[in-house]
């Protein structure tokens, strides 16, 4: 497919989505850059809108889009139908660095990692917001670095709120749907808010924890979700009173701005362990001191935990803590618990 955007040539397959295919491609006026296609056929359920009325709110977005410019936001350069009527090519920024969701199917992320992240996001983010625009699909996936590391938010505008409920029973999608949104209500800045606060516990955690959680849409919309979150153990009770304040079910009790989500996440502890996680075993890592400091913890019926440091070079270990034997998951939980507390 040649010459159908500023001279457009459409190369490899990146990725595919919930909205259609994305390829790379080269343009006269900007280089490389990424094409999402979106077309009639692509598979869609069948609560969804009809095609003519999703190109025509795609389209309606375009002139807005492509104002929208912001370091932390993936820039549109084009968002346009084929002249046959039956694919939207949404043209836009090319990201060296890929999305986050490889990194945040490979297991929990360290929290430094997670703060500069959502900060970059929460900037972009609020700067849309101001200027009238949301996004509505905050997720891992729709996270990508650039060849800086600079995070930035992608897919604004492929979502409108005819489109919210339809995508209801897509994997993904819908754990990142606020309550008031199942429950009727339209969209709001506040249930952009309610994403990032999922993306937060997402990255913070990770695929496989993640997948231990009852699905979200069973639960979001009888309200109390933020309470049945389960967490690892080294994250700072700090971090989930933000988290939760971002999950809260009324709109007018959460986080309200995205400018308040970046002053929250500004005063968080950022413990810089790294995390290794199976369902049979969590292990943490951290350097300090010319020491390294090891804990691991072992899941079987019965769990047991043991932490030590060991020198970098030459010196002895020490043993540091631990369940001293198998113990009941809740009681190794709350040893943990207090154990990193004490860390720091």
């Amino acid at each position: 497919m040649n010459d159908l955007v500023s001279n457009l040539k459409i190369g490899g397959k990146l990725g595919q989505g919930h909205f259609g295919e994305v390829f790379e491609g080269q343009d006269d006026v900007h280089g490389t850059v990424a094409v999402k296609l979106i077309r009639k056929d692509h598979p869609t359920p069948e609560s969804l809108p009809d095609w003519d009325q999703r190109k025509a709110d795609l389209l309606g977005e375009a002139k807005r889009l492509e104002k929208a410019k912001h370091p932390n936001v993936v820039e549109v350069y084009h968002l346009v139908a084929r002249q046959d009527g039956n694919t939207v090519i949404y043209v836009m920024e090319y990201c060296a660095g890929g999305c986050l969701q490889s990194a945040y199917e490979a297991g929990p992320m360290p929290i430094p990692d997670v703060r500069r992240i959502c900060t970059e996001v929460a900037i972009g983010l609020g700067a849309m917001h101001a200027r009238g625009m949301l996004h509505r699909d905050i997720k891992p996936s729709n996270i990508l670095k650039d060849a800086n590391g600079v995070s930035r938010l992608g897919d604004f505008g492929l979502v409108t709120d005819r489109l919210i409920l339809g995508y209801g029973s897509v994997k993904g999608y819908a754990d990142h749907v606020a309550p008031e949104v199942w429950n009727g209500n339209p969209t709001s800045a506040k249930s952009d808010i309610w994403a990032l606060g999922m993306t937060v516990y997402r990255l913070l955690h990770g695929a496989a924890h993640y997948g231990t959680m009852p699905a979200p849409k069973t639960v979001v919309a009888n309200g109390g979700f933020a309470n049945t979150l389960k967490w690892l153990p080294h994250i700072p009770k700090r971090w989930k009173r933000a988290v939760r304040h971002m999950l809260r079910d009324d709109p007018s009790d959460r986080c309200p701005t995205a400018q308040a989500v970046q002053n929250a996440l500004a005063g968080l502890p950022i413990p810089d362990w790294t995390i290794t996680y199976r369902p049979d075993l969590v292990r943490w890592v951290r350097e300090r001191n010319k020491r390294r400091v090891v804990v691991e913890w072992h899941r079987q019926k019965k769990h047991s935990w043991s932490a030590w440091s060991e020198p970098l070079g030459v010196g002895k270990k020490h043993t540091l803590g631990g369940s001293g034997g198998p113990v009941s998951p809740s009681v190794a939980y709350r040893q943990l618990e207090a154990f990193f507390a004490s860390q720091g």
